[in-house]
C-alpha cells in the first residue's frame, strides 16, 4: 500500500499549522481592531455629548448673564426715575411758589395803576394826603416776594448728583466684568535674551525688547532668531489659562502672539515669521492696519482704533488663543486651536525703527497683585 513519503506529511502539516496559526493571529487582530473601533466610537459618542453639554450650558449662563443685565438695567431705570421725579417734584413746588408771588405783583401792579389814574385826575387838590397804605403794601409786597426766597434744595441736589457719579465710578470700575476674570489669569514671564535677535536689546528685567541697528555680537545659540526679529519667553505654559498684556504705545509696527519652542530660528524660512506656520499664533499691527497671523493665513481684522496695550489670553482647556485691545478689553480675534500639541511661550517682535517712527520698546506689562485683579 502506497504511502506519502514522511517528508511531505510534514511539510504539508507544517503548512496546516502555519495557516491555522495565521488565521487565529487575523482572526484575534479582527477582534482587537473592533474592539478599538467600538472603543473609538464610544469616545466619539461621549465626546459628542460632551459638546452638547457644554453648547447647553454655555447657552443656560448665556441667558442667565443676559436676565441679569436686563435686571441691573430696570434697577437703574426704575432708580433713574424716581430721581427724576423727586427733581421734578421740587421743580413744581418752586415754580408754583414763584407763580404766587408773581400774581400777587400782578394784583398790585393793577392797584398801583389805579392810583395812578386817580391821581391823575386830582393833581389840582393841594390838600391831597399821600396814600400811605399803598406805600405800605408795596414795601411789604417787596419784601415778600423776593426772588432768591425760594429756592431748591441744592444741598440735596448736589448730594443726588455725588451719589450718581459714585455710582457711574463703581459701575466703571467693575465693567467690563470680563476684563477683572481675564486679568485674573494674568501670569508672570520674562523675555529669554539667547533666544533674541542680535538686533534686540532685552532689558536686564527681561520686560522689554528694543530695537537696534547695530548688530550686537552675540554667541551664535541653536535657540537664537538669526533673521527674524523675534524674542520668546524664558518660561512655557502647558496647562491652565495665562494672560498678559503688552504695551505698544506709539509703536508703528509690531508683532506678538505664542509659538511651540519648535519654531524655526534660523535662516529665511517662512515659518520663522510669528503666526506664518502651524508652530505659532500671532497678531501684526503694520502702516495702522492689524492682521491675525497663524499656519500662513492673514486674517485681515476690521479695526481702526490705534490701542496702547494689546492682550493675549491662552485657554488650555478650551483651546484658544485670543487677542484683545486691552485699553477697553475689545476683542480682536480667536484661534479655536483645540489641543495644543506643546507648552506655548510669549513671542514678540518689536520690529524695525522705520527711520525713527518705530523706536519705542515693546514692553510686557507687570501683572497686577491677585487683590487689585479681584
Amino acid at each position: 500500500m502506497w504511502s506519502e513519503p514522511p517528508l511531505l506529511v510534514k511539510i504539508f502539516s507544517v503548512d496546516i499549522e502555519i495557516k491555522t496559526h495565521n488565521k487565529e493571529m487575523l482572526e484575534r487582530h479582527q477582534e482587537c481592531l473592533k474592539r478599538q473601533r467600538e472603543a473609538v466610537k464610544y469616545r466619539l459618542k461621549k465626546l459628542a455629548a460632551r459638546q452638547s453639554e457644554i453648547t447647553k450650558k454655555s447657552s443656560v449662563i448665556r441667558e442667565s448673564i443676559i436676565r441679569t443685565y436686563e435686571e441691573i438695567q430696570k434697577v437703574l431705570e426704575e432708580d433713574l426715575r424716581i430721581t427724576l421725579a423727586y427733581l421734578e417734584m421740587e421743580e413744581r413746588a418752586a415754580v408754583s411758589a414763584l407763580d404766587g408771588l408773581m400774581e400777587k405783583n400782578c394784583s398790585l401792579i393793577q392797584e398801583i395803576e389805579q392810583d395812578l389814574a386817580r391821581l391823575s385826575v386830582e393833581l389840582d387838590q393841594m390838600d391831597m394826603q399821600p396814600d400811605t397804605m399803598v406805600t405800605g403794601a408795596v414795601m411789604d409786597l417787596l419784601n415778600r416776594t423776593d426772588p432768591s426766597s425760594v429756592n431748591l434744595d441744592e444741598a440735596k441736589a448736589d448730594q443726588i448728583l455725588s451719589l450718581t457719579n459714585n455710582m457711574l465710578l463703581l459701575i466703571r470700575s467693575q465693567t467690563p466684568i470680563t476684563k477683572k476674570l481675564i486679568k485674573s489669569y494674568s501670569s508672570e514671564v520674562c523675555l529669554d535674551p539667547e533666544t533674541a535677535h542680535p538686533k534686540l536689546i532685552i532689558s536686564p528685567q527681561g520686560d522689554s525688547a528694543t530695537y537696534t541697528d547695530t548688530w550686537q555680537e552675540l554667541p551664535d545659540l541653536p535657540g537664537r532668531f538669526d533673521t527674524t526679529l523675534n524674542v520668546i519667553s524664558l518660561q512655557g505654559f502647558s496647562f491652565g489659562r495665562h494672560y498678559w498684556e503688552i504695551d505698544v504705545t506709539g509703536k508703528t509696527y509690531w508683532e506678538l502672539g505664542l509659538t511651540y519652542p519648535t519654531i524655526p530660528r534660523k535662516g529665511n524660512a517662512e515659518d520663522c515669521w510669528l503666526g506664518r506656520g502651524n508652530e505659532s499664533w500671532c497678531v501684526e499691527f503694520f502702516d495702522g492696519e492689524y492682521t491675525a497671523w497663524h499656519g500662513g493665513v492673514p486674517h485681515q481684522l476690521p479695526i481702526t482704533q490705534h490701542f496702547c496695550r494689546i492682550g493675549v489670553l491662552c485657554s488650555f482647556p478650551a483651546g484658544l488663543v485670543t487677542f484683545l485691545g486691552a485699553d477697553n478689553m475689545t476683542p480682536l480675534f480667536s484661534f479655536c486651536a483645540g489641543t495644543f500639541a506643546d507648552c506655548l511661550h510669549l513671542a514678540l517682535c518689536p520690529g524695525h525703527d522705520h527711520n525713527g517712527t518705530n523706536a519705542r520698546p515693546i514692553v510686557i506689562c507687570t501683572p497686577p497683585t491677585p487683590t487689585s485683579a479681584l
